[in-house]
């Protein structure tokens, strides 16, 4: 890739994220009947008509999630989805287009820091175990217990000794989870050496993605082969019957999202719950109550 294709790709992938939020937002205006049922067609990452394919597709999808939520809550299905994959693969994307329209009580997200100096004196399993769901719930994890495998070991944040206790022991925990009823599903997203490298210098140069960057994401980048040869020794290793895992191809972010999304649904026989009509009350007015005007001092000023 030339510094001119670079540059070129940055602003597209700028330009890209904020018509993303934008036409969001208008999605979110438009009638339900013009957004579903169309199928998905190829076109080019730039076409406006694959923006719009994409979009009413991710809508039908998300569709689909709600009644998934609904059927998690009438059946009492406990889930538990990890997301994992190199830094800069899309995994906060997805995450975002899951649970976007879903019940934040539901359906939410575990994103936990490093481990603190007490938790590092745990069993290290523990301080996952209290984000794990209840009946009728479904729980993201942003990175999981599997940092053990992948970030600890690269960067020598645990002992060759600790390393080995975890390969012998997550099988057996997932294993537990499962016997106890909850559903563990795991996807790794997979995106290639020069697509991480665009995709790091994007955020370098976005002023609003820049937080994104770490100095942990930097070294990992440097790092890129010992990353790969312990995601490779962590397939290897922790692919079970009981929780098998899921690989997505991520150099298109969009194609990404909806691939997985369209899996995660497959993975439950979940039904559409048929709900009682909605019916809305006629507001109460009572003769001697009378609203007092709300201070000027306290109103929003109306810039827009």
């Amino acid at each position: 890739m030339t510094e001119s294709e670079l540059l070129n790709r940055m602003q597209s992938e700028l330009d890209d994220s904020y018509f993303e939020e934008l036409e969001l937002e208008l999605i979110d205006d438009r009638p339900v009947s013009s957004l579903i049922g169309e199928d998905m067609q190829e076109a080019t990452p730039t076409d406006p008509e694959s923006r719009r394919t994409y979009f009413r597709e991710l809508f039908r999808l998300q569709a689909e999630l709600v009644k998934l939520q609904d059927w998690v809550v009438h059946t009492g299905h406990k889930v538990v989805i990890l997301f994992e994959g190199r830094d800069a693969a899309g995994k906060g994307g997805v995450i975002k287009r899951i649970t976007q329209r879903l019940n934040p009580r539901v359906c939410r997200v575990a994103a936990l820091p490093a481990p603190n100096n007490r938790e590092r004196t745990q069993w290290y399993f523990q301080r996952y175990v209290s984000h794990l769901p209840a009946a009728g719930e479904i729980v993201l994890f942003d990175r999981s217990w599997y940092n053990r495998a992948g970030v600890e070991r690269v960067m020598n944040f645990c002992t060759d000794e600790q390393y080995e206790e975890f390969f012998r022991t997550v099988p057996e925990f997932e294993r537990m989870l499962v016997r106890s009823g909850i559903q563990v599903i795991k996807y790794w997203f997979s995106i290639s050496d020069e697509e991480q490298h665009a995709r790091f210098l994007g955020r370098i140069y976005d002023p609003l993605k820049q937080w994104k960057l770490s100095p942990m994401d930097l070294e990992s980048r440097r790092r890129w082969e010992e990353y790969t040869k312990a995601k490779e020794i962590m397939l290897e290793r922790t692919h079970i019957e009981e929780a098998p895992w899921w690989l997505v191809q991520a150099n298109d972010k969009k194609k990404a999202r909806l691939n997985c999304i369209h899996h995660l649904l497959s993975q439950m026989p979940y039904e559409e719950i048929v709900h009682p009509p909605i019916a809305l009350p006629q507001r109460e007015r009572h003769e001697d109550y009378t609203r007092h005007p709300v201070p000027a001092s306290i109103i929003v000023p109306e810039v827009y």
